[in-house]
C-alpha cells in the first residue's frame, strides 16, 4: 500500500480527523487508499498551537489509513473554505499568501496500531499486515 510521510503534529491532526487535506508542492494522478506516516521532523510551532488538544503525537512510525480522494490546487476559493472549516488546523496554508501547492483531500480515515518504520520522501511502499485500533 502506498504510504505519505507527514511531519508532527499534523500526521495525528489527520489521524484523530482533524485535518482532512494534507498539503505538497506536488500533484498527483494517484487516488486511493493510503497509509500516513508520522515522520521523525516535528513542527515546534505547530505543536505550541495544538499543545491544548492533548494528542499523543508519536514518530517514525505508520498511524492511520485513509483515501485520497481528490487533489485540489491551493487557491482562495480553498483557502476560505479550509478557514471555514477549522481557521487552526489549517492555519500554515490559510495564513500564507504566497505558499502555491496542492491540497490532498482525505476521507475515510482511520487509526491503526502504530507500525515502527522509517520514512521516505515522496510516496513509498509498505507490504506488511495493519490493524485497525478499534474506536
Amino acid at each position: 500500500m502506498k504510504v505519505i510521510t507527514v511531519k508532527q503534529p499534523f500526521a495525528t491532526l489527520i489521524a484523530e480527523g482533524f485535518k482532512h487535506y494534507e498539503f505538497r508542492t506536488w500533484k498527483t494522478k494517484y487516488r486511493g487508499e493510503i497509509l500516513i506516516h508520522a515522520g521523525k521532523g516535528i513542527d515546534k510551532e505547530a505543536m505550541r498551537r495544538y499543545e491544548h488538544l492533548s494528542l499523543d503525537y508519536p514518530s517514525g512510525c505508520i498511524i492511520a489509513k485513509a483515501i485520497i480522494k481528490d487533489v485540489v490546487p491551493v487557491d482562495e476559493s480553498l483557502k476560505k473554505k479550509l478557514k471555514e472549516e477549522n481557521e487552526l488546523v489549517y492555519y500554515g496554508v490559510v495564513h500564507n499568501s504566497e505558499w502555491d501547492g496542492y491540497g490532498f483531500q482525505l476521507e475515510n480515515i482511520e487509526k491503526i496500531k502504530p507500525i515502527p518504520i522509517n520514512g521516505k520522501l515522496s510516496f513509498w511502499n509498505y507490504e506488511g499486515k495493519i490493524e485497525l485500533l478499534k474506536s
